[in-house]
């Protein structure tokens, strides 16, 4: 590896590591720019209300008994508070929220307890547990290439690649299981290489560390075992002998969550990925998955088909890209180096592209992809590092690597000052949340506006709601298939209805002989006839 890399080049190391440093600023300064502009959606709103420890059951109880309650009361439900503790926490989460480890709700909630109750603060936790990424991926370069050069590059890339920025800003478990993912690896190649008992116990430490902090952790470890047999040609060798210890360790310490799964079974948590697909759909999901790794404009179903048709040429660039990558570190490189990388990016996506094509689902999201990505862009690093510092080189071939990677680099930039100035983005299913801020402004316009629902609406409209609303906006909810008691003092009365409840409409109409003025798809003013 070292032999291929060469100090001479366009440019020296040295500019070559400032310029990096200044990429790795930009990085940081978009991880935690406009933390609190975006929608906080509802997955966002499900990680609060179990950071709160209160359990959708008790929620729904308090707040649909038809008292009116303010964005205040609201909160309750979203931030630490002095009726629930950390118990409570973990109560909630096996009871109704079992596929969802702990690790992040528990840290994420001494977080907001020590610096306050805001979306700023929630969310601040996964954008400084992303900084981690950096120094866990340069040293994860150093133990599989031994090379600071390409780790550098590899971290050029991640600072401003799109998803890691996306998911950098979301209140849930992501920039933790990536780190958790690298840090895995770090302890693997390392006993690997070590061979010491100690650092197969800090292996197994590490495995634990992933058990609980995401459930597709799993398939990540069951990766590296395959990359461990794999290495050592399918003997039962001393290293094979420690990695199925480890395993062994880290697996008893996850057992009794693994219990708690089995238990208390959440199968309505994955309903959104039983919709079926087409083969063309799910190719096209997956190409999106992957070119985000590095461009990122948003695209989503329900834009333009013309602006979707632009972006076919640089999508298949970028893929074009990723799979020379792959192609090139499988030549140029040992077997330990270019298998390590080959099962990163298999681990979760191989799993989710077999269901995805095979029972026609959609299981596949950037979120749960989040492993391969991490390969991908070990092996795009390895490729541009080679091709502009290698002697073999050629002077005007690494002008164009050069040229190649200033526009990987400059299409992350753009799309991340994009997403710094966006209030929804892809991730947060705008087909579902775009209406909303434009619900909260109709609704704020009111000198003394009240929201009615009901309990199918609380979690997480309502409270997706509460966060976009002026703080006079008041709340009404009632239990399903009754009718509220609507009182005077409001100027304006809204019906808000994300999941549809024809009795609800029909029965304001007909009791309080009041006619409803639709606003949008969720959305009607009542209007009391005269």
């Amino acid at each position: 590896m070292k032999k291929q890399l060469s100090q001479r080049g366009l440019i020296s190391k040295s500019w070559l590591r400032f310029l990096i440093i200044i990429l790795l600023v930009i990085g940081v300064f978009f991880r935690f720019v406009n933390l609190d502009k975006k929608i906080y959606w509802g997955d966002e709103v499900f990680s609060s209300l179990r950071i709160s420890g209160y359990m959708l059951s008790e929620m729904n109880e308090q707040l649909s008994n038809g008292r009116l309650f303010s964005i205040e009361d609201l909160h309750k439900y979203q931030y630490p508070n002095p009726q629930k503790n950390t118990i409570d926490t973990i109560k909630g989460i096996i009871l109704e929220d079992s596929q969802i480890l702990p690790l992040y709700i528990l840290m994420t909630r001494f977080w907001v307890e020590w610096f306050g109750n805001s979306v700023a603060v929630t969310r601040s936790f996964s954008a400084f547990i992303s900084l981690l990424t950096f120094p866990c991926l340069y040293w994860l370069c150093q133990e599989l290439f031994e090379s600071s050069l390409i780790g550098w590059i590899a971290i050029a890339l991640v600072a401003v690649s799109p998803v890691h920025v996306v998911y950098a800003q979301e209140a849930r478990a992501y920039s933790l299981w990536i780190v958790a993912i690298l840090i895995s690896s770090i302890a693997l190649l390392r006993a690997m290489r070590l061979k010491t008992k100690v650092s197969w116990c800090i292996y197994a430490a590490t495995l634990s560390l992933g058990f609980y902090t995401h459930i597709f952790f799993t398939f990540v470890a069951f990766a590296q075992g395959i990359y461990v047999i794999a290495i050592e040609r399918f003997r039962l060798s001393k290293t094979s002998i420690y990695y199925l210890l480890s395993l062994l360790a880290g697996f008893i310490t996850f057992i009794p969550w693994i219990s708690i799964i089995i238990t208390h079974p959440q199968p309505q948590a994955v309903d959104w990925a039983n919709v079926k697909q087409t083969l063309f759909a799910s190719a096209a999901r997956w190409a999106g998955i992957f070119s985000r790794t590095f461009l990122d404009l948003s695209i989503n179903s329900s834009e333009p088909g013309k602006l979707k048709i632009a972006l076919i040429p640089f999508i298949l660039i970028i893929l074009a890209l990723i799979i020379y990558s792959i192609y090139v570190l499988c030549r140029r490189t040992s077997k330990e180096v270019w298998l390590f990388v080959l099962t990163l990016i298999g681990s979760v996506g191989l799993p989710l592209l077999l269901v995805d094509f095979v029972f026609q689902k959609r299981y596949a999201t950037s979120r749960y992809t989040l492993p391969s990505v991490l390969g991908i862009q070990l092996a795009v690093a390895y490729l541009l590092t080679t091709k502009i510092t290698s002697i073999s080189t050629q002077v005007w071939q690494k002008r164009l690597w050069s040229l190649v990677t200033f526009m990987l680099i400059m299409g992350g930039v753009i799309s991340c000052m994009l997403y710094s100035q966006a209030q929804i983005w892809w991730n947060k299913y705008p087909e579902k949340y775009q209406e909303y801020p434009k619900i909260a402004q109709i609704i704020s316009q009111g000198n003394k506006p009240l929201i009615i629902s009901d309990t199918a609406n609380i979690l997480p409209p309502i409270q997706v709601l509460g966060y976009l609303v002026d703080p006079k906006v008041r709340f009404q909810i009632v239990e399903k298939n009754q009718l509220p008691e609507i009182t005077n003092g409001f100027t304006d009365i809204f019906l808000f209805l994300f999941e549809p409840s024809d009795f609800l409409k029909a029965g304001i109409e007909k009791v309080y002989n009041s006619k409803l003025q639709q606003i949008n798809h969720f959305v009607w003013k009542i209007i009391k006839s005269t």
